[in-house]
């Protein structure tokens, strides 16, 4: 199938539950790349599900400066490790 075909999909709505600043990153990426936040995360998961890394070095800069204006400071490591804050 060539690259620039559309390939119809059934897509449906999620109550996902994400870290407020990662978020942000995700929404203000999107936005940078003018596609929206469910295009994106739909193209990180398929690069990701195959082992490809979903992102350009100019990507991952502007990943870098929008994580520093949201004080996301969260990495891997902190993978699997998140816990909801008691009273929020």
């Amino acid at each position: 199938m060539p690259h620039s075909a559309s390939v119809p999909v059934e897509r449906i709505q999620t109550g996902v539950r994400l870290e407020k600043r990662l978020i942000k990153v995700l929404k203000g990426l999107a936005e940078h790349k003018d596609m929206t936040l469910g295009d994106l995360i739909e193209g990180i998961l398929l690069h990701s599900f195959e082992g490809k890394n979903p992102f350009s070095e100019e990507t991952l800069d502007v990943i870098r400066r929008l994580s520093a204006i949201y004080g996301l400071d969260l990495t891997a490591e902190h993978s699997h490790r998140l816990t909801d804050r008691r009273g929020e």
